[in-house]
């Protein structure tokens, strides 16, 4: 080892390669995505990245639920560093600054199109997962909104809209925002 150089353990090199599926497939998609290129972000072979992870397929369900786990932990510190605030109010204000990283919001936007197009293909099992970690999402904010069905859905609702219109890019003043009030800062 060269001096000066710090040595990884695998699981801080798994980490980074999570971190780094999670920006290469925001911005190419799950089919547009190379292993090679995510081993080149985290700066390590690629024969090397099938040790910590078997296949891509894996890479990517290992960044998408980092990316649907991020969301819960931003509710759950929302909602507890701010506990006279509505759970409404502290979640809405969590996930706008969120996605004010796109690779975060542009994985979303993937995990939603990958496990559509493997179901349109007749894989059932790849987005099996992902719909276990988003209904654990869907879960935390039910309970925190007093299990109430209807303003689950609302908050869900509002936050896939949010999802949309940052992604087409609309401007903070595009009339598109004037029912969220001051979103986007």
């Amino acid at each position: 080892m060269a001096k000066g150089s710090i040595r990884m353990s695998a699981e801080e090199r798994r980490e980074s390669v999570v971190r780094a599926a999670i920006t290469e497939f925001a911005r190419g998609g799950y089919n547009g995505t190379s292993t090679e290129a995510i081993a080149r972000r985290v700066g390590v072979s690629q024969p090397y990245l099938f040790r910590l992870f078997p296949n891509k397929q894996a890479i990517f369900l290992a960044a998408a639920g980092r990316c649907l786990e991020d969301t819960r932990r931003a509710f759950g510190e929302a909602m507890a560093e701010s506990p006279d605030m509505p759970p409404l109010d502290a979640m809405a204000a969590a996930y706008k600054k969120l996605v004010r990283d796109r690779d975060k919001l542009l994985m979303q936007m993937q995990m939603y199109v990958a496990v559509a197009s493997a179901e349109a293909a007749g894989d059932h099992e790849f987005g099996a997962a992902i719909r276990d970690e988003w209904s654990e999402l869907w879960d935390q904010a039910h309970l925190a909104l007093g299990a109430e069905a209807v303003e689950t859905t609302r908050f869900m609702a509002w936050g896939m809209l949010i999802n949309v219109l940052v992604s087409l890019g609309f401007p903070a003043e595009h009339r598109v925002w004037s029912g969220f009030g001051a979103f986007p800062d």
